[in-house]
């Protein structure tokens, strides 16, 4: 049943990952302009509005989505064979990612209460770690290594 809708699953799940990839490049972004401008003359209330409405509602459905197509995928007898390491590597970049995305999350929390701790530099260094954790993911499912 599930290999019919293969192609869908497949796309459904491609389409997932972008939404939520692009958030994730996207919110650290603006927590660094958030951090910036906290303290200053410039108000930071459409930034607040930007990131809670960013997460809720397009990078945690995203995420959620990818999740479930993903298992689906998974799910299709011949997809994968559990003793490839390359399924480790994959699973262990997705969890990453999904970690990334909580500790966003909690990040969000911490500027709109006036208590983050991070500086502009330091949300620019963790805008780098999606693009880290998509590469090892894409290179385990394509290369199989």
């Amino acid at each position: 049943m599930l290999l019919d809708w293969y192609l869908w699953i497949k796309a459904l799940h491609i389409m997932s990952v972008i939404a939520w990839m692009a958030g994730l490049f996207y919110l650290p972004r603006l927590f660094v302009y958030h951090v910036e401008r906290a303290g200053g003359l410039e108000p930071v209330a459409t930034l607040e509005i930007m990131e809670e409405k960013l997460l809720r509602v397009i990078m945690t459905p995203a995420m959620i989505a990818a999740w479930v197509f993903g298992l689906l995928l998974a799910s299709v007898p011949g997809v994968i064979t559990l003793g490839a390491p390359w399924v480790w590597a994959k699973l262990l970049g997705i969890l990453a990612m999904s970690g990334f995305h909580f500790w966003l999350a909690r990040q969000r929390r911490l500027l709109k209460a006036g208590e983050a701790r991070l500086s502009g530099r330091q949300y620019r260094l963790a805008n780098e770690v999606p693009t880290v954790l998509m590469v090892v993911i894409v290179l385990a499912v394509v290369l199989k290594f």
